[in-house]
């Protein structure tokens, strides 16, 4: 009898296959442990906390890993290590969509250490993972004793052109999606959305929101299902309740709640001035506690005037209708732009939005620029790269660096996919592009800046981009008496204090990306849509304004930029033009300074051929069409001399191509040494007469492209046409033959040595 206790539980799937969850086989000793099957792929979600809670914390230490094993996939991680190295940005993203979808969900004063992992051990490369990831974490934390408000899922929802919605499709049916979301939700309410689009429109996406819900609820079900077979999870560890001081509770409200509202009421358009004021009204009460009642209900007295601030900024909102800063609940911040910012960068803009400021940076670079992926479940390669970075001194605050945060790749990541359908639009495009955004300033919609600003960099660089693409940010704000107000181009304490964070990019045809984060329960898909709406109308006025100072892409790139041409060559012509070990290649950049790229696409030939000027270029292209090239008869080449031999000159008239050219075919004049016209090295102009029927060896000729000499047309005009003298016309014909063969023979001028010579002249022409 097996000593495992495996309880499970399958959910029903579109495909066919269906999901399968596990728990009381793997990790038994983890808190929580959940198996999760979808056809061959497997994933292990497991979660630990402490059973205290961690001390001098006033927040909720959670953990979310997601990690691949390369050996899920029967692969050998890259690189010298040959390990699992640190998270790909990859994986790091999949650990950001668990996370956001997780974390509203624990109860509000636990603040013990808790850790989940997610593994992925076995992988099928038509199934993405990513989508399966938190609904293996969440089962986790419910058949655990961890306290979880809980169950959560997520799910992959996507939109075809034919108009159908499809769940967690394969990934070569995503290929051709116009609309890829993941969308995280309870039974009730959607928590979290990320995703990218082909400019779709407002009611498409709240469609696939609508359909990822149902999808959600049948998942959610299935983990109560599993959850009741767990005996463990029935008892969920408690959570302290917080403590409570009424009567300083209700001194702060007397004292400071009414400073408060008129802070938020009162317009500050400066988040600086704002934020001295909060903290003056702070240490003001704070001084007028003892030295005693400050060591003892100081603490707690910051997290009532935190509390506080929250209540009384939504109160303004929603009682006067305007923001912190004055502006209408749907006004955009003022905007300046400044195209061409950095004179030495191949692309560059600087976005100003209120007090939110990026520079963005393009750089163009060749195939050899190209980001290498290495990753369980895709190799290969990337050719459009975006990073954003977000440097402490942006929000006046000194920070340690310790290398890129999992919100900088994940800002970085969601400004790529705003852009990336428009950028893949562009054909022939043969560079490497690099986008760089380093925010200068924020209070809130940094990472839209970052869309917005590069956008106006590549137009800028000069890719030829159809059209921009901007973001903006929507808030929201909401009270237990139903009431709301939707905020445009939210500010960062609105982000902070509000009840959702919903980022939507795109052109003016439709919506390329967005992400949502929704921290309350109950948001009805009424108050979406006039989100969505509110959000179009706010995305167009800022194209307006980015149209207005970069209205289309730079006709041609900057004087600096490297020019990069690209031919297609014969496949099995590839070897020639790299050469032995690189050799004629080497050679060819190395003369012309040029950088060559050589791939072999569709059973073609592809050369890239990048330089700084186009002179370069066209050296470089010349040498190699001349390998390239194929022979044609009655054509002029340029050639060098191999070897000279007593028949006459081998010329090497094309790389690797030599030919013969016969003594006879050196000069009009008589040869009697190859030697006398040309020597080993020298460069001659050649003509393709033909090539030798048996072997097959070209035929060249120098003498083809000289002039005919005079002399040599006057005998041969007399040859074809001789002229009889008058002394030879008065005589007999019997007597003048015989005259005639007088004259052919003996030694005199005009006898036998003429003949011989003509005879030659004759051979050799």
């Amino acid at each position: 009898m097996s000593h495992f206790d495996i309880k499970q539980v399958q959910i029903p799937t579109d495909s066919g296959i269906p999901i399968i969850l596990e728990t009381g086989h793997l990790a038994r000793q983890a808190d929580g442990a959940v198996l999760l099957r979808y056809g061959n792929t497997m994933l292990l979600a497991t979660a630990v906390s402490q059973t205290e809670p961690k001390a001098g914390v006033d927040f909720f230490p959670l953990t979310v890993e997601y990690r691949e094993k390369f050996a899920a996939a029967g692969r050998i991680p890259g690189g010298f290590f040959k390990r699992e190295a640190r998270p790909s940005d990859n994986e790091v993203l999949i650990s950001r969509l668990i996370d956001r979808a997780l974390r509203p969900l624990f109860p509000e004063n636990y603040q013990n250490e808790t850790q989940i992992f997610v593994n992925l051990i076995s992988a099928d490369k038509n199934t993405p993972p990513d989508a399966l990831a938190c609904l293996a974490a969440s089962a986790a934390l419910v058949v655990s004793d961890i306290p979880f408000n809980g169950p959560v899922s997520e799910v992959r929802v996507a939109l075809f052109p034919d108009g159908q919605y499809l769940i967690n499709p394969s990934q070569p049916l995503l290929e051709s999606a116009r609309l890829d979301l993941i969308v995280g939700g309870t039974e009730k309410d959607i928590v979290m959305v990320e995703g990218e689009a082909r400019e779709v429109s407002e009611q498409e996406l709240l469609k696939a929101l609508e359909v990822a819900l149902e999808a959600i609820r049948i998942q959610v079900k299935a983990q109560k299902e599993l959850a009741a077979m767990v005996p463990k999870a029935a008892q969920k560890r408690e959570v302290p309740s917080p403590t409570r001081d009424e009567a300083l509770l209700e001194r702060l409200r007397a004292e400071v709640y009414p400073r408060l509202y008129e802070i938020f009421a009162t317009p500050t358009p400066h988040k600086k001035e704002r934020k001295e004021a909060l903290q003056k009204v702070k240490d003001e009460f704070l001084a007028t506690l003892s030295p005693e009642e400050l060591a003892e209900k100081g603490p707690l007295a910051l997290k009532y005037i935190n509390d506080l601030e929250w209540e009384a900024a939504r109160k303004a909102i929603l009682i006067t209708r305007r923001r912190m800063d004055g502006r209408a609940l749907e006004e955009i911040r003022p905007i300046s732009i400044i195209p061409d910012f950095l004179p030495a960068a191949h692309g560059s803009a600087l976005f100003t939005r209120g007090e939110t400021q990026s520079v963005t940076t393009v750089t163009l670079g060749t195939k050899l620029d190209e980001q290498i992926i290495d990753l369980a479940l895709h190799r290969g390669t990337q050719r459009f790269m975006f990073h954003y970075n977000f440097p402490p001194f942006s929000t006046g605050e000194v920070k340690p660096i310790r290398g890129v945060s999992r919100r900088e790749i994940g800002h970085g990541n969601l400004a790529l996919r705003a852009l990336y359908p428009l950028v893949e639009e562009v054909k022939d495009n043969p560079y490497t592009i690099r986008v760089v955004s380093d925010i200068l300033e924020s209070n809130g919609s940094s990472s839209m800046a970052t869309v917005c600003a590069g956008s106006l960099a590549l137009m800028d660089a000069g890719i030829k981009i159809r059209e921009h693409v901007s973001g903006i940010a929507m808030g929201l704000i909401t009270d237990s008496d139903g009431n709301y107000a939707i905020l445009s181009d939210i500010l960062g304490d609105e982000d902070h204090l509000g009840d959702m964070d919903f980022k939507i990019c795109g052109t003016r045809k439709g919506i390329t990306a967005c992400q949502m984060d929704i921290k309350v329960q109950g948001l009805s898909f009424e108050i979406l849509a006039k989100a969505l709406e509110q959000a179009r109308q706010g995305r167009l006025f800022i194209l307006e304004k980015m149209e207005a100072a970069q209205p289309a892409p730079r006709p041609d790139f900057k004087p600096f930029v490297p020019r990069i041409v690209k031919i297609v060559i014969p496949r099995d012509t590839i070897g020639q033009v790299i050469g032995p070990g690189g050799k004629i290649i080497q050679d060819i950049q190395n003369t012309t300074g040029t950088t060559i790229i050589v791939d072999e696409v569709d059973g073609q030939g592809v050369v890239e051929v990048a330089g700084e000027t186009p002179e370069a270029i066209e050296a470089a292209l010349r040498r190699i069409k001349a390998i390239v090239a194929v022979p044609e008869i009655g054509e002029t080449y340029e050639g060098k001399v191999v070897s000279n031999v007593p028949f006459g000159s081998f010329i090497e008239f094309l790389p690797g191509k030599q030919g013969l050219c016969h003594i006879s075919e050196l000069d009009w004049k008589r040869v009697d040494s190859a030697d006398d016209v040309v020597k080993v090295g020298d460069t001659v102009k050649v003509k393709l007469i033909g090539t030798d029927e048996k072997t097959g060896k070209f035929k060249l000729s120098r003498k083809a492209l000289l002039p005919r000499p005079e002399t040599l047309e006057t005998n041969e005009k007399k040859k074809l046409a001789p002229e009889t003298t008058s002394s030879q016309k008065s005589l007999p014909p019997k007597k003048r033959r015989k005259k005639k063969r007088k004259k052919s023979v003996g030694n005199k001028p005009g006898g036998l040595r003429n003949t011989q010579e003509q005879r030659e002249n004759q051979k050799n022409r």
